[in-house]
């Protein structure tokens, strides 16, 4: 390589350097339409399933820096979803979700650990009917893209499981319950971009 092609290639990695450590978060609100928190659990010998369709949220996030993002999202309990309406009815009774004194659930990220460039684990605050408790979430960035109305869009996915005895369900701890303690979760999360201000 010769001296001028070595300057110039030096001086285009100066820049690249520049713009990904001068990139600032972008701020994306969840789209509820296009997103879901999907769960499972063990129902007398096979599983149970449904979603949550209601969720809404704000996700800033780092592209050159995945730690430096954070994420704040509410899902509306109400809507969940197993495929049965008068199932969902009973679900949302006081023996089970007891939505009408806990419509919502919360989680607040304090801390994200990138493991590469799309993906990552993020920790923070989890609030189901009354109890609030640190989880971690593994994540992983699905991408970035124009939408065909003229936004930006960003797409996650996540992981988790908690048990229902930790926030106040009683259910699985009873002599041959039909329902399990071990709920599994997945977020299939869509975002638009925002703004900036």
């Amino acid at each position: 390589m010769n001296r001028t092609n070595l300057i110039t290639s030096v001086l285009l990695a100066a820049l690249m350097f520049s713009g990904l450590a001068n990139a600032a978060p972008e701020t994306y609100k969840i789209d509820s339409t296009h997103s879901f928190a999907n769960w499972s659990l063990r129902h007398v010998v096979s599983k149970a399933s449904g979603t949550f369709n209601d969720i809404t949220g704000v996700i800033s996030i780092d592209r050159a820096n995945l730690a430096n993002s954070s994420v704040d999202a509410k899902i509306n309990v109400l809507s969940v979803n197993s495929g049965y309406a008068k199932r969902d009815e009973h679900i949302k009774e006081k023996a089970y979700l007891d939505t009408a004194n806990f419509a919502e659930m919360r989680f607040v990220s304090s801390k994200i650990e990138a493991k590469s460039a799309t993906d990552g684990v993020m920790t923070g605050t989890f609030t189901l009917h009354g109890v609030t408790k640190e989880i971690s979430l593994p994540f992983k960035v699905l991408g970035f893209g124009q939408d065909p109305w003229g936004g930006e869009r960003s797409g996650f996915e996540a992981h988790t499981a908690i048990k229902a005895s930790d926030y106040g369900f009683g259910w699985a701890l009873k002599p041959n319950a039909p329902l399990g303690d071990d709920i599994e979760i997945t977020l299939l999360i869509e975002a638009v971009k925002t703004a900036a201000k």
